[in-house]
C-alpha cells in the first residue's frame, strides 16, 4: 500500500513539472515586445556598427562627443528594461490605438512604467517613447525615454532624492 502511495505521489509530482513547462512555453507576449524589438536592435546595431554623436547633460552642463558603441545591449539596456510584459502586470495596462500609433498606459502606482508609446508602419517601429516613474518617502525618479531607429535616442530624467536638490540628467545619442 505504502509503495501504491510513492508511486502516485511520484506520478502527480511529474505531471505538475510538465504542466509548469508547457505553462512557460504558452506564455504569449499581451503587450507590444519591448524587450524583444531591443534584443533585434542591438543585434543590428552590432552587425551595422554605427558612429554615435552622443551628449551627456546633468543639470544643464553638457558634454558630447564621437563614439563607437561596443555593448549596444548595455547602451539601450534602459529602454529593455522597461518592458511591460511581466507576469504581474499583466492586465495591469489600458491599449489604445490612434492612427499607426499603440498607447499602452498604467495608473498603478506599483508599476513604473505609466506609459509606452509604439509608432509604427505595419512590423516596423518609427518611434518609441516610454515614462517611468517611482516614488518612494525618500526618492523621486521620472524618466523620459525616446527612441528612434537609426536617428536618434533620448533619455531623460529628473530625479529628487529627499534632503538634497533635485538633478536633471539628458542622454541623447544621434547615429552617424
Amino acid at each position: 500500500m505504502i509503495k501504491k502511495i510513492y508511486i502516485l505521489i511520484f506520478i502527480v509530482s511529474l505531471a505538475s513539472c510538465n504542466q509548469e513547462k508547457d505553462s512557460k512555453t504558452n506564455n504569449r507576449n499581451l503587450y507590444f515586445d519591448l524587450q524583444g524589438y531591443f534584443e533585434k536592435e542591438v543585434a543590428r546595431l552590432q552587425k551595422l556598427n554605427p558612429t554615435l554623436g552622443k551628449t551627456v547633460s546633468v543639470n544643464g552642463v553638457n558634454e558630447s562627443k564621437k563614439v563607437k558603441v561596443t555593448d549596444w545591449k548595455k547602451e539601450l539596456a534602459i529602454f529593455a528594461n522597461a518592458d511591460i510584459n511581466k507576469a504581474s502586470w499583466q492586465g495591469s495596462f489600458n491599449i489604445t490605438k490612434v492612427g499607426g500609433a499603440v498607447v499602452y498606459s498604467s495608473n498603478n502606482k506599483k508599476i513604473p512604467v505609466k506609459k509606452l508609446y509604439v509608432v509604427g508602419q505595419g512590423a516596423k517601429v518609427r518611434e518609441i517613447e516610454i515614462i517611468i516613474a517611482n516614488k518612494n518617502i525618500l526618492f523621486q525618479s521620472n524618466d523620459t525615454l525616446y527612441y528612434y531607429p537609426d536617428s536618434l535616442y533620448l533619455i531623460k530624467k529628473q530625479q529628487k532624492i529627499r534632503l538634497l536638490n533635485e538633478k536633471k540628467y539628458t542622454i541623447s545619442g544621434k547615429f552617424k
